[in-house]
């Protein structure tokens, strides 16, 4: 068994979570000792794709041809696609059909969680799909392999400071506008959002929110995984205030990296319980209630239980739950 795993334009999802599902998917199929290739021209059994550009859908019809097995792995759905880029919410439905068309071509689809599995079955793909975690890597992800006072040092924060950090797109789904509000809000705590879109694919309100951002928040742009794990580390509280996820891998690091963690109460995270293993949030003012109770002390600490759900997403378990699904779909043939 080979797997091609579909590598192509990577540096245009280099920066976003599908760009860490591919690197972890890396990793998964190295600890299963799971031999693999990048290249579409090398032999394989299964073409496990996971973004969904042009050339994706032509691979995948080349590989049909072929009688190779296909895999697509469904990180986007329509319902995360909106309020996202420049005219996301007019041509959403037009993006559903072409989600349809790519993955209409998989022997069976993965998605990240059993929310996007329910939104997908929706969608009348008659697929099978399987529910398996982007996975999070213990072994990088270690609070005892950070640099916290690098981060606070690099960004100007005593060790007095209370500091708030966010991460994503400069999306308004990732709830980019509510997390500059809450710096508004709280002028006594320092605010952070790491990651980086190009201006000229954002809305107009994000930008202009952003260039009259509070004086007690910084953007200081995309940083590679090693300088977000020192600020995970170094930061007082991760805040999520999403409201739409396939999954959140940023998430899942903020958990691993046993740093306190605010998110918002959405139907993805049903899975996860307000006061036991995160804070949960519904509305900005709810996040300002509890970001002030949190860090004034008012709240008990839940990294410990929050550090139990990264656990089980080990990276060295999805290489497991991915190589069941490979044997599975060619052992389909088989059957047959």
């Amino acid at each position: 068994m080979k797997i091609l795993l579909h590598t192509g334009k990577f540096k245009e999802v280099e920066k976003s979570g599908v760009g860490r599902a591919i690197i972890h998917q890396k990793k998964a199929l190295d600890l299963m000792h799971i031999p693999y290739t990048t290249d579409p021209n090398d032999d394989f059994d299964i073409a496990h794709i996971n973004t969904i550009f042009p050339e994706s859908l032509l691979l995948a019809k080349k590989c049909k041809k072929m009688g190779k097995k296909v895999i697509f792995h469904a990180h986007s759905t329509e319902e995360d696609f909106r309020n996202s880029f420049k005219l996301s919410n007019a041509v959403s439905p037009l993006f559903k059909q072409w989600l349809k068309g790519c993955y209409g071509l998989a022997d069976l689809l993965i998605t990240p969680t059993e929310y996007s599995k329910k939104l997908l079955l929706k969608y009348d793909l008659d697929k099978e799909i399987v529910a398996i975690s982007n996975g999070i890597d213990l072994d990088f992800f270690d609070v005892n392999k950070a640099n916290p006072k690098e981060f606070r040092k690099k960004y100007g924060f005593s060790d007095n400071d209370k500091v708030v950090m966010a991460v994503g797109l400069y999306l308004e789904r990732k709830g980019i506008l509510e997390f500059i509000e809450l710096a508004r809000r709280l002028p006594e705590y320092k605010f952070i959002w790491f990651g980086y879109t190009a201006p000229a694919l954002i809305p107009e309100t994000i930008n202009s929110a952003i260039r009259h951002k509070p004086d007690n928040l910084q953007f200081p742009g995309y940083v590679s995984s090693s300088e977000l794990k020192d600020a995970y580390a170094g930061c007082d509280l991760y805040v999520f205030p999403t409201k739409e996820e396939t999954e959140g891998i940023v998430l899942l690091e903020a958990l691993a990296m046993k740093t306190k963690t605010l998110i918002s109460d959405i139907p993805i995270y049903d899975d996860f319980t307000d006061g036991v293993n995160v804070y949960k949030a519904r509305n900005v003012s709810e996040f300002e209630d509890k970001i002030c109770k949190i860090l004034d002390g008012k709240l008990p600490d839940l990294t410990e239980a929050g550090y139990k759900i990264a656990k089980k997403r080990d990276i060295k378990n999805i290489g497991y739950e991915l190589k069941k699904v490979y044997e599975h779909v060619l052992e389909k043939d088989l059957i047959k």
